[in-house]
């Protein structure tokens, strides 16, 4: 898994490519720990994001959870398998997938 981030004034957004598993996802983690200090919107693109486990999705959890009391985070350009995998998981009625 790689990512990129473009930040714009408070809104940041970050780019991942590949999987968001096991192995991967403690990276997101702690990347999202560090900068999301004076970011009040989160944009996650997930056009390039190939497969999402569990663990992806708890990054993801803990990621919106963090910005509720902000601007928010939304899911934008997520491809049919990871969309299949939120809505199976009743994530797609928890995050802002648009």
């Amino acid at each position: 898994m790689t990512f990129t981030k473009k930040q714009n004034g408070s809104t940041l957004e970050i780019a991942v490519e590949g999987r968001l598993d096991t192995m991967t996802s403690p990276e997101l983690e702690s990347e999202l720990k560090t900068c999301l200090e004076g970011v009040d919107s989160l944009i996650m693109n997930c056009e390039k994001l190939d497969y999402i486990s569990s663990a992806g999705l708890r990054v993801l959890l803990t990621a919106h959870k963090a910005m509720m009391d902000k601007g928010g985070m939304r899911l934008v350009r997520v491809n049919e398998i990871v969309r299949e995998v939120f809505e199976v998981t009743g994530f797609a009625d928890v995050l802002n997938i648009e």
